[in-house]
Parts: C-alpha cells; structure tokens; sequence
C-alpha cells in the first residue's frame, strides 16, 4: 500500500504541476506585463501621496512638469493606454494634467487610472493580441498598449525620483516594499 501511494505521489506530481503551470502560461504574457506595470503603479501612488502638496507645483526647471502635472500626465495616458487595450472609449473627460490643480485630485486620478488599467491588464494573451491604432497612427496590438502603458509609467516615475531627490527626499523604490 505505501509503494503504491508513494507511486501515485511521485507521478501526479509533475502532472498536477505541469496543470498549474498551464493555467499561468496561458496567460504568461499579459501576466508578466501586469507585474513590472503593478510596480511601476505602485510607486506612483506612493510618490503621489508621499510629495507633500506645497511640492505638487515644483517645477526642476521653468520649462518642464511641475510634479502635479507630472502626476496629471501618467494618469492622463493610463487612461488613454488602457482604454485602448480594452477597445473603449476612456471614461473621463478633459485632462488631469492641466485640470487637477490639488494633491487630493491628483492622488485621487492615479489611484482610478490605475484602478481603470487593472482591467486591461486582466485580459486573457489571445485578447491581446486584437490589432488597434494608438494616436491615430502607430499600429499594435492590446498587448502593444500595455507594454507601453508600464513603459511609460516607469519613465515618468524615474522623472518623479529626480524631484524627489532634488528636495533632498528618499523615492518609494529606495524605501524597500
């Protein structure tokens, strides 16, 4: 009886692993692209919220985003990204960027763009991987959008780790999880 239970244990045991593997593989793309943009999101909403409000108007230089727009922009293009990938029109109008003029709006835009893009970032690899356009020009896929969705996120998060460090702050990727 023990050989035959220790039988039964030594060969259902890749099988069942290999079914959950499967079950992840099968959506490994999306999968994989959802972790590096829930970082990238995460440290978003920890620099939002972390920048007191007399910062949100700092500015490095006159001629770029001060750090509230910079918070209004990614929310703005998550929004436009993720709309994409799930083939809808966005469901907000005007632009946080040059609209949301307080810490609380801001904090409050990034926090519904990502809860927004957890949507798309739920979709299976073969919805994925549907043809779209994005400004009007450039042909991808769904999975192009989100790509470029968690891109883009860590581009402007590197942006907000030089305000930070500008103001002599620690950046939430340099105060562990």
């Amino acid at each position: 009886m023990r050989r035959t239970v220790l039988m039964l244990v030594v060969v259902a045991s890749p099988l069942i692993a290999q079914q959950q593997q499967g079950a992840t593989a099968a959506n490994a793309s999306v999968n994989a692209t959802k972790s590096v943009w829930g970082i990238a999101q995460g440290y978003l909403v920890r620099s939002a919220e972390q920048m007191p409000e007399s910062l949100y108007a700092f500015r490095p230089t006159p001629a770029i985003r001060s750090f509230g727009q910079l918070v209004g922009h990614v929310a703005d293009a998550q929004y436009m990204f993720c709309s994409a990938a799930l083939g809808e029109k966005a469901p907000v109008t005007g632009s946080f960027e040059s609209d949301a003029t307080t810490k609380d709006a801001l904090v409050k835009a990034i926090k519904d763009a990502g809860a927004y893009c957890a949507r798309a970032y739920a979709q299976t690899d073969a919805a994925s991987t549907e043809s779209i356009t994005l400004f009007g020009q450039m042909k991808t896929t769904k999975m192009g959008a989100l790509v470029f969705n968690a891109s883009h996120d860590f581009e402007h998060y590197g942006n907000m780790v030089t305000y930070f460090r500008l103001k002599g702050m620690t950046p939430p990727s340099s105060q562990g999880m």
